[in-house]
């Protein structure tokens, strides 16, 4: 499982209490075929322990061999790169045949990473700034404009913005198999059906339960532009109002299981319960790619490409994970 940028800030700011110090290593740009995007992070602590990626898995190594001889122990935050042409900073290729350049910062206090994690978690955007010259860090409120990552050579600015959340509605296996699926993907999963008997026992990785009344379940939830919700139960009164709800609201993507007969009996209900055509333009159903899927497995990967498809495309408020792409 590829950890979010949250994880990675979180584990460097934890190894940094524990041990005193971590290299925080940025991809600022990219040449040819590369496996990462910019923004993506990787911290490497001083016993050589890794949380994130910049590459495949190609760099990883030598970053590690660099922090531990000592090579980053001093000195203003700067550019290292890796891959083609022949001749660069580090002498490492990339299978890929693409070049990295890569901002490295050595933090030896986590006060700002834990300020930045603290602003994310009260859901607002933040750009954290790095200025080469001077070794200067700082935070500032993300405006709308502000792309999810930019370098200049000699300021490196990352938009970092609250988690991508997912809301499930109908527990079962198929909403167990889609949430092991968008967990990886950074998404915090939520899963609700009105029967509390189905909480799941011990319950996944990274997967909240809940029963609110269906009535209640979207206001209390409060979907957000990064919330995307799914509709598995296949109990029209049960889901319908759900639904409904999730169609007024921010959400970015709001999908439904089921044929496309059931689709057009879907609509018609939720038409009955005052959605109007426009709104429900917006359901997605069935939901997912149309990967010819069979079987469990196969149906919660489609929606889990769905998902993506959505989240890529649509989204144009910044990074959640720090990345350009998101």
């Amino acid at each position: 499982m590829e950890p979010s940028a949250w994880d990675v800030l979180a584990q460097a700011a934890a190894w940094i209490e524990e041990a005193g110090w971590v290299v925080l290593f940025t991809v600022a740009s990219t040449r040819g075929s590369a496996p990462r995007p910019p923004g993506a992070l990787l911290a490497v602590a001083p016993d050589g322990r890794m949380a994130g990626s910049v590459s495949g898995g190609c760099v990883e190594d030598e970053l590690v061999q660099a922090v531990l001889r000592g090579d980053f122990d001093a000195g203003m935050p700067r550019t290292w790169t890796v891959g083609v042409p022949a001749v660069v900073a580090s002498g490492v290729d990339l299978p890929c045949g693409g070049q990295l350049t890569l901002v490295v910062e050595r933090l030896d206090s986590a006060a700002g990473l834990r300020a930045l994690l603290a602003v994310l978690e009260r859901g607002e955007r933040m750009v954290r700034r790095v200025c080469l010259a001077t070794g200067e860090v700082s935070l500032h409120k993300a405006c709308r404009e502000d792309a999810g990552f930019a370098f200049d050579g000699e300021n490196m600015l990352q938009v970092f913005g609250p988690r991508w959340r997912l809301l499930i509605l109908g527990a079962g296996e198929l909403s167990r198999r889609l949430a092991s699926l968008a967990v990886p993907l950074e998404f915090r999963v939520t899963v609700w059906d009105p029967r509390p008997e189905y909480r799941p026992d011990p319950a996944p990785v990274g997967f909240e339960f809940i029963h609110d009344r269906p009535g209640t379940v979207i206001p209390r939830y409060a979907p957000d532009t990064r919330t995307a919700v799914v509709g598995l139960l296949h109990a029209a009164v049960v889901e319908d109002q759900p639904l409904a709800d999730a169609l007024g609201s921010p959400a970015f993507y709001v999908g439904a299981l089921g044929s496309h007969r059931t689709q057009r009996v879907r609509r018609r209900r939720l038409a009955d319960l005052g959605v109007s055509p426009a709104v429900l333009d917006r359901l997605d159903g069935p939901a997912g790619l149309d990967l010819g899927a069979r079987g469990v497995a196969e149906i919660a990967l489609a929606i889990a490409a769905g998902l993506v498809r959505a989240r890529n495309a649509g989204y144009a408020g910044g990074a959640a994970s720090g990345t350009a792409g998101g």
